[in-house]
């Protein structure tokens, strides 16, 4: 690294004497300034720094005289600032320094200093605000997300030839999400300049008809929480109720209007940990900051659901069962593309279901799951009576597993593909009585589908005139068959604790894997803080 700098820093100062020469000066006279030096020998440091400035004859985009300098100096300054306004740390730019060291640049050489150092933050404001300030899969190995990281050059190129102000607005996901996130925050911010909630729910549970201290803490902090009109009734009302179940519903709580348990907790979680999801929900938003298809399927970890969406509409919508809460059965957030849907499909056991789980029954009983097949190396199936399974281990396991197509087949009558390096994909599923349950994580990974046959009808009506026949007809042959999309459909498997409805109230969820904990801890250990508004 240091010979880079080294080698960076001659090429740039032998640029600049061999342009003056060209000019037809000499060396002793050549009109190689101070400044441009200094600029040449401080972006050294940045291959893209200084490959812009080279690019640029050394000539500043700041620190010049004219309203056009002072004008993106004005832009930028302003922009570093309200950084907080998008939940990122202000601090972390240093402006006030910034604004210091310009002030002090009485020479040349100082100027250009100056220059580099305020391209340096123009370029770290605008790879934080457009995609993010973390690197995801540092916080957590289930975040495998591909960052839209774009060009640090293009991003010093483009600002110079646009407007300022404009340009630094652009930078932020346009997006409806990231807009009422943000309408979100401000909403909550003000809340805990007030004061917050309010005083907690006290009981263990409340039903209508109950009445006392309690259901007036309950009916204060709905009130609070914009769920129910002001009220003096201190009896848990039909108001209350109503009040209760529209609470629930944005909670992903069943709707029963009762305040259980579960409904309790979330009900008195504070207005800082509403405000610490949100402000994860619009660093996860930068994450994905880019077009995700006019077509897309949309599947949201904490809400156990999956959405077809067709030009920003859901156009389709139904329950999912995803990854188990253990270390190994997570379900990874990532994007890929889905390409074909396999209709009767066979179950190729993965080996670390195999030999973790399977292994261990066939050693106690060879005759365990007898409805999965072995099959040797040469594609054979092995009679189990000849197969001593006391003799493997994990390591040398010789068998794959598989299970034929039927209605008791693990992924069901149907699997839906988006081939990718972690072995995920939507499926259909024989177990259907899980659907019902508030929490749904209980998969290895891949997401079970409620209503795997509609999601497939949804998917073929862009090829079959009459999709639902065309499906059931192949379904009725019993054979593993293959139907290709004729045009892939982005996937996106993403995990909001917080998000948003186009109509309704905003929609919060449990952080059923800890990652959202993981995140805010790392945004706070970069300066993120949380904002009281008063007044």
């Amino acid at each position: 690294m240091a010979f880079f700098r080294i080698r960076s820093k001659q090429v740039a100062l032998k640029w600049l004497s061999v342009a003056a020469i060209c000019c037809g000066a000499t060396l002793a006279n050549a009109q190689v300034t101070a400044f441009k030096q200094a600029v040449a020998e401080s972006a050294s440091r940045d291959a893209d720094i200084s490959a812009f400035y080279r690019q640029a004859g050394y000539e500043p985009i700041w620190t010049g005289k004219g309203n056009k300098y002072r004008e993106r100096r004005k832009a930028l300054f302003k922009a570093l600032n309200s950084a907080s306004e998008h939940g990122l740390s202000a601090g972390r730019y240093r402006s006030e320094a910034l604004k210091a060291e310009l002030a002090g640049a009485k020479t040349s050489r100082a100027l250009g200093v100056a220059e580099v150092t305020l391209s340096k933050a123009f370029l770290k404001y605008a790879r934080d605000i457009q995609t993010g300030m973390l690197v995801p899969s540092r916080i957590d190995s289930g975040i495998v997300r591909k960052i839209p990281y774009r060009d640090r050059q293009q991003y010093l190129a483009n600002f110079s030839k646009s407007s300022p102000s404009r340009y630094l607005k652009s930078l932020a996901p346009n997006t409806p999400e990231y807009a009422r996130l943000m309408k979100e925050k401000l909403r909550l911010e003000k809340l805990l300049g007030k004061g917050g909630f309010g005083e907690k729910v006290a009981a263990k549970s409340l039903k209508p008809g109950d009445s006392g201290a309690s259901v007036a803490q309950l009916r204060n902090r709905l009130i609070k929480m914009g769920f129910l009109r002001r009220s003096s009734s201190s009896t848990f009302d039909s108001n209350i109720q109503k009040a209760v179940q529209q609470f629930q519903l944005a909670h992903g709580l069943s709707a029963d209007g009762v305040a259980g348990k579960g409904t309790i907790k979330e009900l008195n979680q504070s207005v800082e940990h509403r405000l610490q999801s949100v402000l994860v929900a619009m660093e996860r938003e930068r994450w994905t900051n880019n077009a995700r298809g006019k077509r897309h399927v949309l599947v949201n970890l904490t809400d156990f659901t999956a959405k077809i969406i067709d030009n920003g509409k859901v156009t389709f919508k139904t329950r999912t069962v995803v990854g188990a809460a253990k270390s190994d059965r997570k379900s990874p957030e990532f994007s890929d593309v889905m390409e074909h849907m396999v209709i009767n499909p066979t179950w190729n056991v993965p080996r670390s279901i195999a030999t973790k789980e399977y292994l261990p029954m066939l050693q106690k009983n060879p005759n365990a799951v007898s409805h999965l097949r072995l099959i040797d190396r040469s594609g054979r199936t092995v009679s189990r009576e000849n197969a001593d399974f006391t003799q493997y281990t994990k390591a040398n396991f010789p068998f794959d597993i598989k299970q034929p197509p039927s209605k008791r087949n693990a992924l069901g009558l149907v699997k839906f593909m988006f081939p990718n390096r972690h072995n995920i994909y939507l499926h259909d599923t024989p177990a259907k009585n899980l659907f019902s349950r508030e929490v749904r994580a209980y998969s290895h990974g891949c997401i079970r589908l409620h209503q795997p046959f509609e999601f497939a009808y949804a998917l073929l009506a862009k090829q079959e005139s009459q999709p639902k026949a065309f499906f059931h007809n192949t379904l009725k042959g019993g054979r593993e068959k293959q139907v290709d999309l004729e045009k892939d459909v982005p996937v996106h498997i993403i995990y909001r604790t917080a998000f948003t409805n186009a109509k309704g109230p905003m929609q919060y969820r449990r952080d059923i894997y800890g990652r959202d904990a993981k995140i805010w801890k790392a945004l706070a250990n970069e300066g993120v803080a949380l904002r009281a508004i008063r007044g």
